[in-house]
């Protein structure tokens, strides 16, 4: 049917085709009234694996490369080999439904959340560009998956056996462990720590500055937990961003890793303010795959099992231990930079915030260093 002229004067015409002379005529009813009402015709050849796949090319630039690529494997091997084939007009509610079942009895919650988001993003992306009239997926319930991994933290003893552990490893190694445990850093912020936003405080001046400065003869220090090796650099939340005050033994940790890499030890590089405290030889930022291979092995020399470790698991302990020793969770929560704490304060890298210093003064009583004396409960 010709449904008008173009500014060349050539036809403007719509067409629909099925079998039959009836549907086939409802089809193209279907699509007049959808261009009275300002409606665009959907694409009849679209299918889900195009939406995906084209959400996937397009729709993470600026992710980081773990992202795309942990993305592209569940799109790949959980969506496009099961739904991909369908056309995208043609997918339902109930098809998704059903499909969501499916995968629930083989993936934890978490991954099924993860898949479900992936469809959902993709077949909005097609929405926005006429390839589909609405994005079903919006529809369909979340069930529950299998359970994952769950999550568990060292007790006090297996604690103190880690620390104990990590002091026979290599000097990046021991501080990595140590400040894991003792700060309940995520993985990624000490990562991403660089020199410079390790401080002390200069009682001359009367100011915290770093430690490449300032020199390690002082009495406080403290880490600027204000980036991380995401793509954007920046912490999890902007609530996340916080200064923590470092326990002794990670003091000492930090200055023997500091020695290390300044020659004493004749290391490979000298530390700089703009360097990251945890790096490879060439200076560049330690993969996650690197140092969960390495921290399985101070796990392992503490007398556990370290293929049941990660090092996300330290931040884990760091909250219980201080749970455990009758901190308050809101001091707990501050201190692990959660985006819940309504306390928790932005960070600006020149403004001096105040120092949290209830972790520090809780792990020098719980893990006191080899100058000090156990205090009683310890």
């Amino acid at each position: 049917m010709t449904v008008g002229y173009t500014s060349a004067g050539r036809r403007i015409v719509r067409t629909a085709s099925d079998k039959s002379k009836s549907k086939a005529l409802k089809k193209l009813r279907e699509k007049l009234r959808d261009r009275d009402d300002g409606i665009p015709s959907e694409d009849a050849k679209y299918t889900v694996a195009h939406a995906v796949r084209d959400w996937l090319k397009y729709g993470l630039n600026g992710r980081d490369d773990a992202t795309i690529t942990k993305n592209r494997i569940l799109a790949e091997g959980h969506i496009i080999p099961e739904l991909g084939a369908r056309k995208l007009r043609e997918l339902s509610a109930d098809d998704v439904d059903q499909w969501l079942a499916r995968k629930a009895r083989q993936v934890s919650t978490r991954t099924l959340q993860e898949l479900r988001s992936i469809l959902r993003r993709s077949v909005a992306r097609a929405q926005a560009r006429d390839k589909v009239k609405r994005n079903v997926v919006m529809l369909c319930e979340l069930p529950k998956g299998k359970p994952g991994r769950p999550s568990k933290s060292l007790t006090l003893a297996q604690a103190e056996a880690v620390l104990k552990a990590a002091e026979d490893a290599r000097p990046w190694l021991r501080a990595y462990v140590v400040l894991s445990l003792l700060t309940g850093a995520r993985t990624e912020e000490l990562r991403g720590l660089a020199w410079s936003h390790v401080v002390a405080y200069d009682e001359g001046r009367q100011e915290w500055r770093s430690v490449a400065e300032a020199g390690w003869e002082h009495e406080e220090f403290a880490v600027y937990v204000w980036r991380s090796v995401r793509a954007s650099g920046d912490t999890k939340t902007p609530k996340s961003r916080r200064t923590l005050k470092l326990p002794r033994r990670c003091v000492e940790a930090l200055r023997a890793l500091w020695d290390h890499l300044s020659g004493r030890d004749a290391a490979p590089r000298q530390p700089g303010r703009g360097e990251l405290v945890f790096a490879t030889r060439n200076g560049t930022k330690m993969s996650a795959g690197n140092v969960r291979r390495e921290f399985r092995r101070v796990i392992t020399r503490a007398g556990l099992v370290g293929a049941e470790w990660t090092p996300r698991e330290m931040r884990h302990s760091f909250v219980s231990v201080l749970s455990d020793s009758g901190m308050a969770l809101e001091d707990i929560a501050r201190l692990v930079g959660h985006k819940g704490t309504a306390v928790t304060e932005a960070v600006y890298r020149l403004q001096i915030r105040p120092v949290i210093e209830s972790g520090a003064t809780a792990m020098d009583r719980i893990f006191p260093g080899d100058d000090q004396e156990p205090s009683s409960g310890s």
